[in-house]
């Protein structure tokens, strides 16, 4: 089922509460982030000042009405200056919301702002196994350039990560 009412927009203090417990629900019961424990909303406003509605760095939040059904970001990838021109690139969609098209409504927008900024590769690391973000991410070109092998430790076992890669 596609979602038909979804709009996305820029990230606003606002929804700091809604994007805390959305992604706290990944930290608790998933492997797809390495977190381990859960935020409160004033510890996810230092990850929240990352970002800006304009340049290289993005949080993008897709909803229904006042709903929050996800985000996507764009974030420094390391923290050198030689590679400020490329970015990191996650989504993350409610539970309950997802296989409706959100993720690939946050993406299209997402990188449809970053064109014209000074952006020449975006990654993304998915943490396996993982195979609506691998579908997700190969839609939008991004191919697999390697995987890190147990690299994570959570829920009582290890995790791989495999990295991907898109130019922009």
């Amino acid at each position: 089922m596609i979602v038909t009412n979804v709009s996305v927009r820029p990230g606003e203090a606002g929804d700091l509460p809604a994007l805390t417990a959305l992604y706290n629900h990944y930290v608790e019961h998933t492997h797809v982030t390495f977190d381990t424990l859960p935020f409160t909303v004033d510890q996810r406003r230092a990850w929240f000042s990352h970002y800006g509605s304009s340049g290289r760095h993005r949080l993008l939040v897709a909803v229904d009405g006042d709903d929050v059904l996800g985000y996507a970001t764009s974030g420094r990838f390391r923290d050198k200056a030689a590679y400020d021109t490329s970015v990191e690139t996650t989504v993350y969609v409610r539970d309950g919301a997802a296989g409706r098209g959100v993720g690939g409504a946050l993406y299209t927008a997402l990188f449809a702002a970053l064109q014209g900024e000074d952006v020449h590769r975006a990654y993304a690391g998915i943490a396996l196994p993982n195979d609506a973000s691998m579908a997700l991410h190969g839609r939008f070109g991004f191919a697999e350039v390697g995987t890190y092998r147990e690299v994570g430790r959570k829920l009582g076992r290890y995790w791989d990560v495999a990295w991907f890669e898109k130019g922009l």
